[in-house]
């Protein structure tokens, strides 16, 4: 603690973020979840000649490459302890995003992404035991529960990729935590990157032997890996110094509603009122939990 000064002065007002600085956060959060969903969209176009498996490959090197370049992590000085949930966390990191694109590639992206947003949500509604946050869970379950009604075209391999992604979703919460503790800044989750690109490797050789990728999906691929794994990346940091943590995570709520929206004008997915009612009872759900969370 800093001791007091010798002479009385008058208190410093409390410091304030100026207007264009919050502005420049909203901006770039509006920004970072259209490039996220915007990039799936567009890495969607190339499962046709790549598939899933193939997209996720080349998001997963482009992920390493910027992350390692950025943290640069000193990886001969890991010891066993901080290694072994960097290793974890490169499993999971894999097993998330391609649970996800093969659920985007059979349910749409939409339904996908608001499966997975399932993940966080569980997450904070069980970090808490307020009556409010019981309601939302209820109203997060009935979501899901519209948004998976048994019929006869329902896709329930889709469906239950999305929700293998919420599971990989909410470990990689988890998982991140403990890496953060053990390792210093961003260097476990760089780690973590580039040990998922290099089990990504083979699986990469092999689709590009037997699914020989055009240059338009190589594009594609390489487009998703910037839009949804660098620009989000690198726009966080910089949201977070201007914006405070619970409007950021209110925002990030609103995710699957881009998700549905650019799925609809990239790729021609149309929703019908029941998804668009589980997608709004999702989002609403983690939006009352934030606006009446206290500090």
């Amino acid at each position: 603690m800093q001791e007091a000064p010798a002479h009385p002065v008058k208190a410093p007002a409390t410091p304030q973020l100026p207007s264009r600085n919050r502005l420049a956060g909203v901006a770039t959060m509006v920004g970072s979840g259209l490039s996220n969903q915007t990039g799936a969209a567009i890495g969607a176009l190339a499962f046709p000649v790549i598939g899933p498996v193939g997209v996720v490959a080349v998001r997963q090197y482009v992920a390493a490459a910027v992350l390692l370049a950025v943290s640069r992590p000193r990886l001969r000085s890991f010891t066993w302890r901080q290694w072994w949930p960097v290793l974890l966390l490169a499993v999971v990191f894999g097993t998330m995003n391609l649970s996800l694109y093969s659920a985007v590639d059979r349910i749409g992206l939409g339904l996908a992404v608001t499966l997975e947003f399932l993940g966080p949500l569980t997450i904070a509604l069980l970090a808490t035991r307020r009556r409010v946050d019981v309601c939302c869970a209820l109203v997060a379950a009935a979501g899901v529960v519209t948004l998976m009604r048994p019929q006869a075209s329902t896709d329930c391999l889709g469906m239950g990729l999305g929700l293998l992604a919420a599971v990989c979703w909410a470990s990689y919460i988890l998982l991140n935590h403990t890496v953060g503790r053990r390792v210093p800044g961003a260097q476990g989750s760089a780690a973590a990157a580039g040990v998922s690109a290099v089990l990504f490797l083979p699986i990469g050789f092999v689709v590009a032997l037997h699914h020989p990728p055009t240059a338009g999906a190589a594009g594609c691929a390489v487009a998703a890996g910037v839009l949804s794994s660098a620009v989000p990346y690198l726009a966080d940091l910089f949201t977070l110094r201007r914006v405070p943590p619970a409007a950021f995570g209110l925002f990030m709520s609103v995710n699957p509603v881009l998700a549905a929206v650019v799925g609809r004008v990239v790729l021609g997915q149309h929703l019908g009122g029941p998804e668009w009612a589980g997608i709004a009872a999702v989002v609403g759900a983690n939006a009352l939990s934030i606006l009446t969370s206290r500090r």
